[in-house]
């Protein structure tokens, strides 16, 4: 705190925004000579996870649209990682790790990315869930997220209820207007199904619109051809050229939207 004043003078001398932490040794460029085309991110076990699978990937499909993104880097985080079977029920836990590590990686926070057990742990901590809650398979949502990042982080959200699947394409400017101004990642989740949500493609004045999952059902190794040739990572529209939808129409879904931290 007592930087706060001689960082504010370097910003506005710079022409830098005041609510985002850039003067901080955590932020210093690294310019250790490493592979370009490796995406990946050590952590403490000394083993890596890949950073930013959507850089390159093939576009959206979206006739004359705008393409609003996540900012900064963030980890891919998916089922059986770190050899944890949470094939089945872990998705939103997934999700929520890989919000974290965006706002580790902005230098927003210092806290580890959570176990799926000490996420439990947080929870039954404020009182949401019980003590038998630690350990066991059962779903968490965009509430249950909500808290976990109030607790660990300090850290606010703001939530989107939509009464079906069919129904999201319709929030597509408000989403656009997310990543334009917060740039965090975003928690997708409906039935049984969770997704993290890094951009939209939007065409405003044909209301045509794709959405870039990050799918973090995915259960094979950490390879970012065989996730984006698999679709484990792109650009999904509500209802493709088949007629498929990709969200579930007889399903609500809510949203999870982390509010940056003005600091």
């Amino acid at each position: 705190m007592k930087q706060v004043d001689a960082r504010r003078s370097l910003h506005l001398r710079l022409g830098l925004p005041f609510d985002r932490p850039l003067l901080r040794i955590a932020n210093s460029l690294d310019l250790s000579i490493k592979s370009r085309s490796s995406n990946l991110s050590t952590r403490k076990a000394g083993s890596s996870l890949l950073k930013d699978v959507h850089i390159g990937i093939p576009g959206s499909g979206v006739s004359g649209g705008s393409v609003s993104l996540v900012q900064g880097s963030y980890e891919y985080y998916h089922y059986l990682q770190g050899g944890f079977d949470d094939s089945g029920w872990g998705c939103a836990y997934r999700s929520l790790q890989t919000i974290i590590s965006w706002f580790r990686l902005q230098h927003y926070s210092s806290v580890d990315v959570p176990s799926h057990r000490e996420i439990q742990q947080s929870l039954v901590d404020i009182g949401d869930k019980d003590p038998a809650f630690i350990g066991s398979r059962e779903w968490i949502g965009a509430i249950e997220l909500s808290f976990v990042l109030d607790k660990l982080l300090g850290v606010s959200c703001k939530v989107i209820n939509v009464r079906s699947g069919s129904e999201l394409p319709e929030k597509c400017r408000e989403l656009a207007l997310h990543f334009e101004t917060q740039g965090t990642p975003i928690m997708i989740g409906g039935g049984v199904l969770a997704y993290t949500l890094l951009g939209v493609d939007y065409n405003e004045a044909t209301g045509e619109c794709a959405f870039l999952i990050l799918d973090p059902h995915y259960t094979g190794s950490d390879d970012v051809k065989k996730i984006v040739n698999g679709g484990w990572c792109g650009w999904k529209k509500s209802v493709d050229s088949k007629g498929k939808s990709f969200f579930l129409q007889d399903k609500f879904y809510n949203l999870l939207l982390p509010q940056r931290p003005n600091m």
